[in-house]
């Protein structure tokens, strides 16, 4: 299994804005978080990219409720997103200032 998870990597997906800007975008990382977490090194993928776990649990609870036909407008479900969105714009904000300051 791990031979395969290795060979994972050749698939990633470039970031366009990343390419055209030389700029990492909000959602830099986050696949390279998610390889880290299916390997189970919980503390590198946080490290890569820390609104990985928000993203799934979110993700999660959407497609929960939707297959589920339960309440698409429950204010939790919106609590979820929209900290999900603060998390990755706090995590942006770090990252670009963090980068100028070196």
């Amino acid at each position: 299994m791990s031979f395969i998870l290795g060979k994972t990597e050749i698939f990633l997906v470039p970031c366009p804005i990343k390419y055209l800007t030389h700029l990492d975008c909000p959602g830099c990382g986050f696949q390279r978080s998610i390889l880290a977490l299916i390997n189970g090194d919980f503390i590198a993928s946080f490290s890569i990219y820390p609104p990985t776990l928000m993203f799934l649990i979110s993700g999660l609870a959407g497609i929960g409720t939707t297959i589920l036909k339960g309440n698409t407008d429950a204010k939790i479900l919106k609590g979820l997103y929209l900290a999900t969105g603060l998390i990755v714009m706090v995590n942006y904000l770090y990252k670009i200032f963090s980068h100028q300051l070196h």
